[in-house]
C-alpha cells in the first residue's frame, strides 16, 4: 500500500501542485493527515487566536492517479478512517454563525475512545468523516479552507467510511489530496470547527472515462448527495436544486417540469457547512427513485 506521510501536504488546491506520489487505478492508498489545526492545539490553553494560521487546514497529497484525464470523473472509495485518540474543538469572537455574540476564545480537548467522543460529561457516538477532500482545479487556485467544483473544504458529514465520492477531473491524474478529519460534526459546523483530529485515511480510486460532473457527488448506501459550494448559502442551495433536477431528468427520461416536481416530492436539501468562505449545500436524492447506479447516470 502506498502511504503518503503528513509531512507531504498542501495549503491550496491549484492547477500545478507539486506531486507527492503516483498510484494506479484500484490501488489502496493511505493518507496520513494532520488535524485541521495543524497539530498546534494540545491543551485547552491553546486558543485559536494564538495559532499560526499559515499552518491551518493542511491537506495531505496531492496524489496523481494514473490513467485519469481531464474531462473524466474520479471515483474515490473511502475504505477506512483510523483516528487518533484525542481531538479538539475551538471557537471565539467573530467565528461561525454566532460569532458576533461570542466573547471569549475557547478550546476543549475531546478524548476519542472506544467509538465515542467525550465532551465534558457527554459521550457522543463517533462518526468519522473527511472535511477536506479534492482535486486540482481548472484554472484558479483555492486555499484548502475553501470549497468549490474541485471539492476542498466541503465539511460534509456523509463523506465517511464506506462512501464513494465522485469528482470532476480538470488536470492530468486528478491530483487528489485529503485532510481535516472530524471525529464527529453536526450539519453546519456552526462554531467554525468540529472535533478536529489527526487520522489515517485509506482510499482506492477508479475512473469513469469520458464523462464529467459539474460538482462533487457523494454516494452512500441509501442516497446520492450533490455538493455545491458558493459564496452564499442561498446560491448554493439554488444550484444544488438545479443539479438535482437535471440529474433526475436525465436518469428517468422525464421533462424538466416533471423532474422539478419529483425533486419537490422526494429530494432533501441540506447544509453541510456555513463557516467557510464558500458555503456548502447538498441535495440528497434517495436511491429508491434512481433507476440505475449513479456511475451509469453521470
Amino acid at each position: 500500500m502506498n502511504i503518503i506521510p503528513s509531512s507531504r501536504h498542501i495549503y491550496a488546491f491549484s492547477p500545478d501542485m507539486e506531486l507527492a506520489a503516483t498510484v494506479q487505478l484500484g490501488e489502496a492508498l493511505r493518507f496520513d493527515a494532520l488535524d485541521a489545526l495543524g497539530g498546534q492545539v494540545r491543551s485547552e490553553s491553546d486558543i485559536l487566536a494564538g495559532l499560526d494560521f499559515n499552518r491551518v487546514n493542511p491537506a495531505t497529497g496531492p496524489v496523481r492517479v494514473e490513467g485519469v484525464v481531464p474531462g473524466s470523473t474520479l471515483v474515490v472509495r473511502v475504505l477506512a478512517i483510523d483516528m487518533e485518540q484525542q481531538g479538539a474543538i475551538v471557537t471565539g469572537p467573530g467565528l461561525g454563525v454566532l460569532g458576533s455574540e461570542i466573547e471569549h476564545h475557547t478550546t476543549r480537548i475531546l478524548p476519542v475512545l472506544n467509538g465515542m467522543v467525550h465532551f465534558g460529561d457527554l459521550a457522543l457516538t463517533a462518526r468519522p468523516m473527511i472535511g477536506v477532500i479534492g482535486v486540482a482545479p481548472d484554472l484558479e487556485s483555492f486555499p484548502t479552507g475553501t470549497a468549490h467544483r474541485h471539492g476542498g473544504n466541503m465539511d460534509t458529514k456523509e463523506i465517511g467510511i464506506g462512501t464513494t465520492v465522485y469528482f470532476p477531473v480538470f488536470q492530468q491524474g486528478a491530483m487528489l489530496a485529503i485532510g481535516d478529519v472530524h471525529a464527529v460534526m453536526g450539519d453546519g459546523e456552526v462554531c467554525v470547527s468540529a472535533c478536529e483530529v489527526a487520522a489515517q485515511v485509506t482510499v482506492c480510486c477508479d475512473c469513469i472515462d469520458g464523462r464529467c460532473l459539474d460538482w462533487p457527488v457523494v454516494e452512500t448506501d441509501s442516497a446520492v448527495h450533490i455538493l455545491v459550494s458558493l459564496p452564499t448559502i442561498e446560491d448554493a442551495l439554488t444550484e444544488a436544486t438545479r443539479q438535482a433536477v437535471g440529474l433526475l431528468q436525465k436518469a428517468r427520461g422525464i421533462s424538466k417540469e416533471e423532474a422539478y416536481m419529483l425533486t419537490s416530492l422526494a429530494v432533501d436539501l441540506g447544509i453541510s457547512q456555513l463557516v467557510d468562505p464558500n458555503k456548502t449545500a447538498k441535495a440528497s436524492i434517495p436511491k429508491s427513485i434512481l433507476p440505475r447506479s449513479i456511475g451509469d447516470i453521470i
